[in-house]
């Protein structure tokens, strides 16, 4: 089955008050522990809606890497910014176009799910990521409900968790983001 990509029609939803309200991207990503100066790949960034307030936590030392597999998003965040912190890149999904050990955190928000070949896409976001680098997954809980993708698509915390791991990566914590998310993070 081929996973569904988010349609860049929708757009407004990826970016609208009641979303930002409900994720609060600048505090959940300060709690995920991003810092002034590090470099970040947000990868599958969308629209930037954690594109943004990532280079303002990294702030005019730091770097964020906004990657998509979709050119129209990359399209968007371009026009949405121009900050000198943030490089935008088209990508394919097992083919990051950066060298290895070149980002401090990376963020697959809302991203695992839509993953073609999951285990192959974790490795390649581990290639890019320095020893002692955090990954911080935000996804979907495997449950019925009216928002976010159908239930089929989604994918359990504990096979996400499974994931990881076998990537390569040490799980250092999980929780709950709300009703319908979980967060999984860890090191490499």
């Amino acid at each position: 089955m081929m996973a569904h990509k988010f349609s860049p029609q929708s757009i407004e939803r990826l970016l609208s008050e009641e979303r930002c309200n409900a994720v609060k991207p600048h505090q959940f990503l300060r709690d995920c522990g991003l810092d002034a100066g590090m470099t970040v790949a947000d990868v599958g960034c969308g629209p930037g809606f954690f594109t943004v307030p990532a280079s303002n936590i990294v702030g005019r030392k730091g770097l964020v890497y906004a990657i998509d597999v979709q050119e129209e998003m990359i399209r968007i965040l371009k026009r949405r910014t121009r900050r000198k912190n943030i490089v935008p890149l088209l990508s394919k999904e097992h083919r990051i176009p950066l060298d290895a050990r070149t980002v401090d955190f990376a963020l697959l928000a809302y991203v695992l799910h839509e993953a073609e070949d999951k285990f192959k896409f974790l490795k390649e976001v581990k290639r890019i990521m320095k020893k002692g680098a955090r990954i911080v997954v935000l996804d979907w809980k495997k449950k019925r409900e009216k928002e976010g993708p159908p239930f089929a698509e989604r994918l359990a915390l504990k096979d996400a968790r499974r994931l990881v791991e076998e990537a390569g990566l040490s799980v250092d914590r999980v929780s709950s983001f709300g009703s319908s998310h979980y967060i999984i993070s860890a090191l490499k």
